[in-house]
C-alpha cells in the first residue's frame, strides 16, 4: 500500500521531460534532501517535474521498480545485490548518505553481544538490517542458528519492542531511539563510523538511458536541498520533521545521524577506490554476505551493478 504524493502538477515551462519521474521513497533520515527538494519545489527550478510515491517500508521501492511502476527508488544500497540477481540492469547512480548512527540494534536486558543467545529479534529480511545483525553477533561468537527472528518491518519491529513482545529489535529511524525508550531498554550497537549501511538512487539501464537528462536535473535539485540540511536550514528540518512524523528537534538530532552525501562527495568519496569510506568495500562485503546467508547462488559482481558517469558528468 503507497500513499501517492505529486511534488507539483503544474505544467513545466521548461520541461525537459513530458513525462514525470516517478520516484519511490520511504522514510528515512538520510533521503531528506528528498523531501527538501519537493516541498521547496527545486525540482521545478531545474526544469523537471517529479512524481513522488511514498511507500512505508524500505522494501516497497525496490517491489516497485522491479514491476517498472517507478523511474527511480530510494533505497538501503546493500539492498541493490540481490535485487541486481533478479534484474541485471538496475544500478546504483548516487548515494544520498551512510547510516552513521541511524540504523541500530535495540534491545532490553543485554549487556553485550553473547546475551542474544536464545532471544527472540524482530527484523525486516532487508540484506542492510541482516548485515548489521551479523556484525553485532559475531561480536558475541553467534549466528542467526542461535536466535529466533521475526521477520517484520522496521516499524513493526520497533513497535513490538516498544510493547515489550520481542527482546531485541533491528530498526532505525524515525523509531529506534523513541522505541528503546518506551520498551525500558537501549540501544545496543548502530551504525556509527562505519560503511556497512550506504543508502542511495537506484535505477533500470532503459530508464537511465531515455531519460538520463531528467536524472540529471534531479541530481542537481538533490545537492542543492543537501546543502539546505546540512546547514540546518529551519525550513528544510521543518519540512524534514512532517515527512518523518517526528518533532523539528528530534529530526535535527536523526539527520545528524547520517553522513549526506551531494554531487562532489559522490565524485570524491563515494565512487573513489582509494578513499576508505567508498562503496565499493561496502558492496563487496554485502555480496559475500548475500551469497553466506544464501541471498543469492553467487557473489555478486559489484564492478556491474553501479553507474557512476552521471555524478562524474556534473
Amino acid at each position: 500500500m503507497c500513499l501517492p504524493i505529486a511534488c507539483s502538477s503544474q505544467p513545466q515551462t521548461n520541461s525537459v521531460a513530458n513525462q514525470p519521474l516517478i520516484v519511490g521513497v520511504p522514510p528515512w533520515p538520510g533521503f531528506a534532501a528528498q523531501y527538501v527538494a519537493t516541498d521547496l519545489n527545486l525540482f521545478k527550478a531545474e526544469g523537471i517535474e517529479v512524481k513522488e510515491v511514498f511507500f512505508p517500508t524500505q522494501s516497497d521501492p525496490n517491489t516497485a521498480l522491479l514491476a517498472n511502476k517507478v523511474d527511480l527508488a530510494l533505497t538501503g544500497v546493500p539492498d541493490l545485490v540481490p535485487l541486481a540477481q533478479r534484474d541485471t540492469s538496475i544500478k546504483l547512480l548516487m548515494l544520498f548518505d551512510y547510516s552513521d548512527g541511524s540504523d541500530g540494534i535495540i534491545g532490553r536486558d543485554i549487556s553485550q553481544p553473547s546475551d542474544l543467545k536464545g532471544k527472540t529479534i524482530a527484523r525486516e529480511n532487508l540484506l542492510f538490517e541482516v548485515l548489521l545483525l551479523r556484525r553485532y553477533l559475531e561480536k558475541g561468537g553467534l549466528t542467526e542458528k542461535d536466535i529466533k527472528i521475526v521477520d517484520t518491518s522496521a516499524a513493526n519491529a520497533a513497535a513490538s519492542f516498544a510493547a515489550k513482545k520481542v527482546d531485541v529489535a533491528v530498526t532505525y529511524d524515525p523509531w529506534m531511539a523513541k522505541a528503546a525508550k518506551q520498551g525500558g531498554g537501549k540501544i545496543l550497537f548502530t551504525s556509527k563510523d562505519s560503511n556497512i549501511v550506504p543508502d542511495g538512487l537506484i535505477a533500470k539501464e532503459k530508464v537511465i538511458q531515455t531519460k538520463r537528462a531528467e536524472i540529471l536535473a534531479y541530481m542537481k535539485a538533490i545537492d542543492k536541498a543537501v546543502k539546505l540540511v546540512q546547514q540546518k536550514d529551519e525550513k528544510a528540518i521543518a519540512i524534514v520533521a512532517k515527512r518523518l512524523n517526528v518533532t523539528p528537534e528530534e529530526a535535527a538530532q536523526q539527520v545528524g545521524g547520517v553522513k549526506l552525501f551531494g554531487i562532489e562527495d559522490n565524485k570524491n568519496i563515494v565512487f573513489n577506490p582509494q578513499h576508505p569510506r567508498n562503496v565499493f568495500d561496502s558492496l563487496k562485503f554485502a555480496a559475500k554476505t548475500a551469497k553466506d546467508m544464501n541471498l543469492t547462488p553467487v557473489v555478486v559482481d559489484v564492478n556491474k551493478i553501479y553507474d557512476n558517469s552521471l555524478v562524474k558528468s556534473l
